[in-house]
């Protein structure tokens, strides 16, 4: 829709550049009243002030990749924030980098690589995903086994408040602080992970690493689903290997990046399938001990594929990749039928993977459904479990398998959302997690910082 209306902070209410910012990737939806399409940040502070002298509200939204909702709206104004799209400097003394938030994050992290630098954040729609998308949701991904989800490399916040002011936050560099409750001490945490309902990242400094020598990435076939979770506890668990991501993914997602490779023929005996990264700082290749586990747990050594170089580890990611881009596809004809593709972002302590995954299974074969396609970050014990829906019949059974495994999952200590955050499609589910106490502090925060309620409304409240 470029060139489509204004693009200063003006709203636009034509109804085909409307239906253009109404989907995102949750399958739900929404109708803006209004499109904002900001310049800069000071276009961004005017139209909140704005919105909030006249009793509006504004959902901020960048590629619109949030698989919960949280990037589209039927309430008030939608504001785009791609313009805001520029890279600063690159720092490689410091080690930092600061961006706009509309700068897509595969864009950064190749910036960063150019100076010997690794942007840490993942997420898996790194080539679609922006960088405020990444910090509202505190994205993460395969790699944020080894470096953690976005939170951690998040060093200072420009945002634009619910009254229009824009404030620059900052994390103090203390190895002790004792000052205040801890909720006071970091206000940078307020804002990653808010899912635009605080305020609306402008910009973000980023710390960054260096840049790994040499990563090998190997996919490594397994007769069994047990045996795939139990060689992922082994590799958690081994001296011997450094892994800096562990992928699974079971039989049907397995079939899923085989149709993507263009290769039937491989891996046809595997009932599962694991894919682990190796960043390890010595110069010997890691593969002759990754084999050596592999075999110990029983996987299939003769069909294991090796990606070495930045191509390589590319078209592995675009394999994996092909999975929920698959669901996508199967679920888009049923959109108009009131269906839609049904997702978790559950996690649970990394030895429990394999308990809460048959624990699903039972509960889907028990209310007459096929069990989902499983795949994901199980070394964080955190696997994605995918259904499509093919009317809303289908989707009240398969949300209430959801509820049913989310249950028990709570119940060994996990949580409702790993990496997605909550939207507007989880937050039925959040009280699960989430006391009457914790919601308070919750409540005071919303109110401190945007009493109105102007800032993304239906996402988490």
């Amino acid at each position: 829709m470029t060139g489509v209306g204004p693009t200063d902070g003006r709203a636009v209410t034509d109804r085909d550049l409307l239906r253009g910012f109404a989907r995102d990737a949750s399958g739900l939806e929404l109708v803006p009243e209004s499109v904002l399409r900001p310049r800069d940040e000071r276009d961004v502070a005017e139209a909140i002030a704005a919105a909030g002298a006249a009793g509006t509200t504004i959902t901020a939204a960048g590629a619109q990749t949030s698989t919960t909702g949280a990037s589209i709206t039927d309430r008030g104004a939608l504001m785009s924030l791609r313009a805001l799209a520029r890279i600063g400097e690159v720092d490689p003394v410091r080690r930092t980098v600061r961006a706009q938030c509309g700068v897509i994050v595969a864009d950064l992290r190749r910036a960063c690589a150019e100076r010997g630098l690794l942007f840490a954040p993942d997420p898996t729609s790194d080539e679609d995903c922006t960088v405020g998308g990444a910090v509202a949701c505190n994205a993460s991904g395969a790699r944020s086994y080894a470096y953690g989800a976005t939170r951690p490399h998040v060093r200072a916040l420009r945002v634009a408040l619910a009254d229009g002011r824009v404030e620059e936050f900052r994390r103090p560099q203390l190895e002790k602080n004792t000052a205040g409750y801890l909720l006071a001490q970091e206000p940078v945490d307020w804002f990653v992970g808010s899912e635009g309902t605080l305020g609306v990242v402008l910009d973000a400094e980023f710390a960054l690493l260096p840049l790994p020598a040499r990563t090998t990435g190997i996919a490594i076939p397994f007769p069994s689903e047990a045996a795939a979770l139990s060689f992922v506890v082994a590799a958690r668990e081994s001296a011997s290997v450094a892994p800096r991501c562990l992928e699974y993914t079971d039989a049907q997602a397995t079939g899923f990046m085989r149709r993507a490779a263009a290769d039937e023929s491989w891996a046809r005996g595997a009932a599962a399938m694991v894919y682990v990264e190796d960043s390890g700082s010595d110069a010997e290749a890691p593969l002759e001990r990754w084999l050596a586990l592999v075999e110990s747990c029983g996987g299939l050594a003769d069909d294991v594929r090796t990606y070495e170089g930045e191509a390589a580890l590319r078209e592995a990611r675009r394999l994996r990749h092909a999975v929920p881009a698959a669901m996508h596809e199967r679920a888009a004809p049923y959109r108009a039928l009131g269906g839609r593709r049904v997702s978790t972002d559950w996690a649970v302590p990394y030895r429990d993977v394999a308990a809460a995954i048959d624990l699903s299974r039972r509960e889907a074969e028990g209310r007459g459904i096929e069990p989902a396609v499983t795949y994901g970050h199980a070394g964080n014990g955190h696997p994605h479990q995918n259904w499509v829906a093919r009317d809303p019949g289908e989707l009240h059974v398969m949300e209430g398998v959801v509820e049913a495994t989310l249950r028990a999952v709570i119940a060994r200590g996990g949580t409702v959302s790993a990496e997605h955050g909550i939207g507007k499609l989880k937050r039925r589910w959040l009280p699960l997690q989430l006391g009457e106490r914790q919601f308070a502090a919750m409540r005071a925060l919303k109110q401190a910082l945007d009493p109105a309620g102007t800032l993304a409304p239906g996402n988490l409240w």
